[in-house]
């Protein structure tokens, strides 16, 4: 019995795994430039700023989400099934902007 992945299924973990990449890369540049982490919270801080916050948001969010749930887990004791789904959540989101993302990277290797 062969166990070998099709071409959408690499396709589809290499662009999971480049969405985490991405998503914590803006993650960690926010980070260095504001002194602060990438939060949800920054969508109710009101005008430009706002607007400016969702498309930080739109590609940190996988890495803000799974900051969240881990420390929600770690200090808060959330059950194990919330962790379960929030990071089929990230990975849906992490594989959305590495579907996004993926042509970027391709130009680039060409």
């Amino acid at each position: 019995m062969s166990t070998s992945l099709s071409a959408s299924q690499i396709d589809s973990l290499l662009a999971i795994v480049l969405g985490f990449a991405v998503a914590g890369f803006v993650s960690a540049v926010y980070r260095a430039i504001r002194a602060e982490p990438a939060s949800f919270h920054m969508l109710q801080l009101g005008g430009l700023s706002t607007a400016m916050a969702i498309p930080v948001l739109a590609f940190a969010g996988p890495a803000v989400l799974m900051r969240n749930t881990i420390r929600g887990r770690r200090f808060e004791k959330r059950k194990i099934h919330f962790v379960a789904i929030a990071t089929v959540l990230a990975s849906l989101w992490s594989m959305a902007i590495g579907y996004q993302v993926m042509p970027l990277f391709r130009g680039i290797v060409s």
